[in-house]
């Protein structure tokens, strides 16, 4: 019997962030009880969750340019651990693994910065690479 022969164009395996249970934790902490999440974000600024909620804050307080900050930060601190993961620039980053939802919330949250702020080609390059990262974010979080 013959080896079954190898899916060449299935593409690259789906990349799990680990989860940082301890920014995780003061994260959920300062959000239950209605205070800054500034703080989770200065002790542990590779917690791309926490910059994602600053982003969609300051976009909810109506300010963009805040929001771009706080989203770009989040973007690039989750591009930097999913390098660390094994990702080498494509293949999918599930939104129902919960570790993952910080740099795809960050993702969303540029994308909706940039549009607010009149930076369309970087809103279009957000919504695609969230599109193809993960179908079920694109579904889940505010388009723009």
């Amino acid at each position: 019997m013959s080896p079954m022969p190898q899916n060449l164009i299935a593409g690259p395996p789906p990349t799990h962030l680990p989860e940082d249970e301890a920014a995780r934790d003061q994260l959920a902490g300062l959000l239950a009880s209605g205070s800054d999440v500034r703080p989770a974000a200065a002790e542990h600024p590779a917690y791309s969750l926490a910059w994602a909620v600053l982003a969609e804050q300051a976009l909810d307080g109506g300010d963009a340019v805040t929001a771009y900050a706080f989203a770009r930060t989040g973007y690039h601190r989750g591009l930097d651990a999913l390098r660390r993961s094994g990702w080498r620039g494509t293949g999918p980053v599930p939104w129902e693994h919960e570790p993952n939802r910080g740099f795809l919330r960050a993702l969303a949250a540029l994308g909706r910065a940039a549009a607010a702020i009149g930076e369309a080609p970087e809103a279009d390059r957000c919504r695609e690479f969230l599109h193809d990262s993960s179908e079920s974010a694109a579904a889940a979080l505010p388009t723009w």
